[in-house]
């Protein structure tokens, strides 16, 4: 009878840990996102290619599958720009200077999500974040050093030693391909879709976005140039101009800076190019259109944390902001026949790489289209043109996930911590529950 009993004890204690085994929870939820390993390109050395503090520049590269497996989807990571000596330098000791400081491991949502009820256009596809670390945008090519440190800005570098470290992982064999990026790298897929193209076979199907990266030439709110006068700083600084479009530099003789932004620069784009931004973008608003050195007196504080705040001449303001970038977009929105944009009036910034405001129940829409639908219809050629602009503030009523300061792309990073820490809480859990059930069966058998 006793040994009997012992058995049952056994027998309970392992179909409960098969129960808990099977209905436990995984490391990684497919919600937010799955982790995604970095590469780093070991040959970059012998391009010359660092990051700004001299480490080895990285990408994280998760496999296509299925019908998928030949097409590819490159995300350029943003994370603002350094445009002098001093700001570089306090950049090269962190992770948007130095591939020492970034997480190994990164979370691939959004665009860059494998699952097909997220991402059902390019779930399957190869995809390609390229970390950031030089601070213009994948675009300087110069150095710096003072005799006690040294600072490579060695942006275009970088972005060639990555293309050249995965052409022969299946890049150079590509039938469809998509280069993307968000804020500074969406700024960087305008530098550099031209040159994309040129990589990839002549047949092959090659189209770009830019996320929350058309960067306007805006005159401030205490009637400054204040993004002009940076970017000029930047592309004197990281040695920028040698790399812009040539015939762009010709055409805004003798300002070639110019050609870093892209309202200037995209006419000269030969490839099908799509443009998701908010007429409000948060991070323009803070910076370009109300920039600390235009508001000393913080008149703007409340209006920046929170829209409903502001007065009517602030909003005033905004509106002619909204009014600026349309004009800048007119052009490419009437004569462009491969273009596509989605431009809504959500207090945002970067809306490709989360599922909330990529694809989700409570996504931003535009005449009822979320802007993975109006970007997949682009890509896809279905129906008739993608081009979506949205009605001005307050009236669209979709625009639910706000990230009224801080950037999509800290965001991400934030995101990329709270996961981890949950996984190491996950396996805690998990550990616990092992051991209590195993304490359970050896106590009760030993009785």
């Amino acid at each position: 009878m006793k040994k009997t009993t012992r058995l049952l004890d056994l027998t309970a204690a392992m179909i409960l840990l098969l129960l808990y085994v099977a209905f436990s929870l995984p490391l990684v939820s497919g919600d937010p996102g799955r982790r995604v390993s970095m590469t780093l390109v070991r040959d970059a050395a012998a391009l010359g290619a660092f990051c700004l503090d001299g480490s080895l520049p990285a990408y994280h590269l998760d496999r296509g599958f299925g019908a998928g497996s030949n097409n590819w989807l490159l995300q350029f990571e943003g994370g603002g720009w350094c445009n002098d000596i001093a700001s570089c330098v306090e950049r090269a000791k962190t992770r948007r200077g130095s591939t020492r400081y970034m997480g190994k491991t990164v979370v691939f949502s959004g665009i860059l999500s494998n699952n097909a009820s997220q991402n059902p256009d390019f779930y399957n596809w190869n995809k390609v974040r390229l970390r950031y670390c030089d601070g213009a945008s994948f675009a300087g090519d110069s150095q710096h050093g003072n005799g006690t440190s040294l600072l490579y800005f060695r942006g275009q570098r970088i972005w060639n030693a990555i293309i050249l470290d995965l052409l022969p992982k299946g890049l150079s064999k590509a039938r469809k391909a998509l280069l993307t990026g968000c804020s500074a790298g969406g700024l960087s897929t305008f530098l550099h879709c031209d040159n994309f193209t040129s990589y990839l076979p002549k047949n092959a199907s090659v189209k770009c976005m830019s996320d929350a990266g058309f960067f306007l030439d805006a005159i401030d709110v205490a009637a400054n140039r204040t993004m002009r006068s940076f970017y000029k700083q930047l592309v004197s600084l990281q040695g920028i101009q040698k790399n812009l479009d040539p015939t762009c530099t010709h055409a805004f003789y003798p300002e070639p800076s110019l050609c870093f932004f892209p309202q200037y620069i995209l006419r000269f784009i030969e490839t099908p190019f799509f443009i998701l931004n908010s007429a409000y973008d948060v991070f323009q608003f803070h910076h370009g259109l109300v920039p600390p050195s235009a508001d000393r007196t913080g008149r703007w504080n409340r209006c920046k944390l929170n829209v409903t705040s502001c007065n009517p001449h602030q909003l005033d303001a905004l509106q002619g902001f909204r009014k600026d970038m349309l004009g800048a977009l007119m052009n490419f929105f009437r004569n462009s026949s491969r273009g596509g944009m989605f431009i809504n009036s959500c207090f945002d910034h970067c809306q490709s790489a989360l599922e909330e405001t990529w694809l989700s129940p409570t996504s931003p829409r535009i005449h009822d289209k979320t802007i993975a639908e109006t970007v997949g219809d682009w890509y896809f050629g279905r129906g008739e043109e993608a081009k979506e602009i949205d009605c001005p503030y307050p009236c669209d009523k979709t625009c639910h996930n706000l990230i009224p300061a801080a950037s999509a792309t800290d965001f991400l990073v934030n995101l990329d911590i709270w996961l981890l820490m949950l996984q190491a809480i996950t396996i805690a859990v998990h550990s616990l529950l092992f051991f209590f059930f195993l304490s359970t069966f050896l106590v009760r058998s030993l009785v």
